[in-house]
């Protein structure tokens, strides 16, 4: 049985991850998705509302397996004896940083290949950064982003919006 994984933060997931996804179940027998649960990018969702959000876009394929992980991602990989890290690549950028890890993780894990996958060209330039970038400023990301994933970034940002608009106390109580 041949397991990949496709990692990723998912802040949130995207109709271009769920393209890759789509493509990734056709080379492997089973496809863990990896949300990851502690990174340097300044997230919006939770862990566990991201792993919500994957699993709703996700729940059609069911060779599809939605776990958190932390930590280096060979180590992940052997966890879930995956033999593959599947990774998808936009522009010449992502290529760029892409196969910068792919050889540290050679070098950490020499049995697991990775294997990049180009998302369909209308999904090309979508990210989970330009998604929320554009919803911030009330642009509509319907065409980006499943029916649950929307209401949940128009929830955040309300909450957002209502958190910066309630005036705060300085200590000195002014």
């Amino acid at each position: 049985m041949k397991t990949a994984i496709y990692p990723g933060t998912f802040d949130p997931i995207t109709r271009g991850h769920i393209d890759m996804v789509e493509r990734a179940v056709k080379c492997c027998d089973r496809l863990v998705i990896g949300v990851a649960k502690s990174t340097p990018k300044n997230v919006w969702f939770s862990t566990e509302e991201r792993m919500e959000l994957v699993k709703d876009a996700l729940q059609h394929l069911d060779t599809v397996d939605v776990q958190v992980f932390e930590g280096l991602l060979v180590d992940f990989a052997h966890k879930v004896d995956a033999g593959f890290i599947i990774r998808g690549v936009r522009a010449f950028s992502d290529f760029e940083y892409e196969l910068q890890m792919a050889l540290i993780n050679r070098k950490l894990a020499p049995e697991i290949e990775t294997m990049f996958l180009m998302p369909a060209e209308e999904y090309g330039y979508v990210s989970s950064s330009r998604v929320r970038e554009i919803a911030a400023l009330g642009g509509d990301i319907g065409r980006y982003v499943t029916p649950k994933t929307l209401e949940a970034l128009q929830n955040k940002i309300r909450t957002r919006k209502s958190t910066k608009d309630t005036p705060r106390r300085s200590a000195a109580g002014g």
